[in-house]
């Protein structure tokens, strides 16, 4: 499946990965997760109450990304702290 960042999303991204580089790490670990298996349950996959089409899925404890399905795989939209994307 492929992943597609979002612009906003690569943004975000940069400026987190600037102040935390061993994150960078973990986030691409669970990106490849996600293309190959998302339901594992280390990804903690859920979609976002409501009518949104978001689903999120978690880096670590608090980190997580959000993304959306599109016809050919996944776009990236959002990444930070719960409090920040929810």
């Amino acid at each position: 499946m492929e992943i597609y960042p979002s612009t906003y999303f690569s943004q975000k991204y940069k400026k987190l990965v600037k102040k935390h580089q061993q994150l960078s790490l973990k986030i691409d670990k669970k990106l490849q997760l996600l293309s190959e298996n998302r339901n594992h349950p280390s990804l903690r996959l859920h979609k976002l109450s409501g009518k949104s089409i978001k689903w999120s899925i978690s880096v670590t404890g608090d980190l997580r990304i959000l993304f959306e399905y599109v016809s050919d795989g996944i776009l990236l939209v959002d990444i930070g702290s719960h409090d920040e994307v929810y």
